[in-house]
């Protein structure tokens, strides 16, 4: 694979990356509005430490979110460099330091995915199943 394929599908995927993100915020968005209702049943044994519980776990999945989306403009800030600097990539520490990213990212996206079934499995379990009477 030539230099500027190798830069090119970089690039592609830390835009990739970045466009996932994006949905995460506002999945993440929807679902403290979610935990933050009074959709849930009030009688759910434990309700109120099981909600603050994933509360608690999409806030530390924020704070690596974050983490991670600057280590991704890092990388981006790198790679422009490289492509401005050389036509050769020859930057073995810069595919080094990608491999490392893609591992984190896809880490991240494993632990995310987890954490967001586990609170759309709990929501569909304590939702309120009748309309309120007015």
């Amino acid at each position: 694979m030539s230099s500027e394929n190798k830069v090119e599908d970089f690039r592609y995927e830390l835009q990739r990356w970045k466009s996932y993100f994006q949905f995460i915020d506002d999945e993440i968005s929807f679902i403290e509005k979610l935990l933050n209702s009074y959709v849930f049943e009030p009688t759910t044994p434990n309700l109120f430490e099981r909600l603050e519980q994933f509360k608690q776990e999409f806030a530390k999945s924020n704070q690596k979110k974050e983490q991670l989306q600057k280590k991704i403009l890092e990388q981006e800030r790198h790679l422009g460099g490289i492509s401005e600097c050389t036509s050769k990539m020859d930057d073995t520490g810069y595919c080094k330091k990608h491999d490392r990213l893609r591992n984190e990212v896809g880490q991240y996206f494993g632990d995310y995915q987890k954490i967001k079934a586990d609170v759309y499995g709990y929501a569909g379990l304590v939702l309120k199943r009748r309309k309120p009477v007015d």
